[in-house]
């Protein structure tokens, strides 16, 4: 279904506050990773707050849609989405990384909302096929959705699990590449070149989608089609750029994984509109 512009707005304005919210809680504890972050912004807002069904009253729901975050590192964009969505309590990203916090550095299963833990990078793929096997084997119409950085796809069972989804005819998976070029210290094609990804996933019998990962009309676009898609399971490349938002975040690897120090966090807040701390 398209988006109105209204509800184009309202989101836009909600990835500025989660972009403010995830920096800010960053900052205050100085570690986290902010550059996959904020590439990774709109697809989960969008996901979460416009497409996925789910209630955090029922989060057993059998029939509910389910996420993956196999790019873990991005933990706190997905916190921002959980607390908007009622998972956890607001005022919770306070306590991002903190010793007994439900928000630690990767999602756990200890934390509402959370369907996969991730650490080790690689591994989201093959559990949101499994996932999206058993709803099929239910007979539910529920979809998977597994968000993955492009560097993860260095990991070799990333390329087990697009071997074997097409297989099992997985039209309710739904893979989503971070597809901003840089991964934890270099570019992508310096650190493994990646060359053409859209044909590796074609080849294996993906439906393949190609859209820009920040303008939320494309990707809401890409979602209804990969809906529309039988008979194959759909991958989403949503171009990116890493610290999107943040002029001297952007594109750069030395953003992967830092702390923020204040000179930089005051300058990123201006940037986002954004209370200086």
């Amino acid at each position: 279904m398209p988006l109105t512009e209204k509800r184009a707005g309202e989101l836009r304005a909600l990835c500025r506050r989660f972009r403010i919210e995830a920096l800010t809680a960053i900052h205050g504890v100085q570690s986290g990773h902010p550059g996959g972050s904020l590439s990774v912004c709109e697809i989960l807002t969008l996901l979460y707050q416009e497409r996925m069904h789910l209630d955090a009253a029922r989060p057993d729901d059998p029939d509910r849609d389910r996420l993956v975050l196999s790019k873990g590192h991005a933990a706190p964009m997905l916190y921002c989405n959980l607390i908007e969505k009622g998972f956890l309590p607001a005022g919770s990203m306070d306590t991002l990384r903190r010793v007994d916090s439900l928000l630690q550095g990767h999602p756990t299963n200890h934390t509402p909302g959370v369907e996969m833990p991730a650490g080790p990078l690689g591994l989201g793929l093959s559990a949101a096929q499994g996932m999206a096997m058993g709803l099929k084997l239910n007979g539910s119409s529920a979809r998977v959705y597994a968000v993955l950085g492009d560097g993860e796809l260095d990991e070799g069972c990333v390329w087990e699990a697009v071997m074997s989804a097409p297989k099992f005819r997985l039209d309710n998976l739904c893979a989503v590449v971070d597809w901003n070029g840089v991964q934890l210290d270099g570019t992508t094609d310096e650190v493994m070149p990646i060359r053409d990804l859209a044909g590796k996933w074609r080849a294996n019998g993906w439906n393949v989608i190609e859209c820009d990962g920040h303008d939320l009309a494309a990707l809401n676009n890409a979602f209804d089609a990969a809906e529309a898609c039988t008979g194959v399971p759909t991958v989403i490349l949503a171009h990116t750029v890493k610290g999107k938002g943040v002029s001297f975040m952007e594109g750069k690897a030395a953003w992967h994984g830092k702390a923020i120090d204040d000179e930089s966090f005051a300058q990123a807040m201006k940037e986002l509109g954004g209370a200086q701390a």
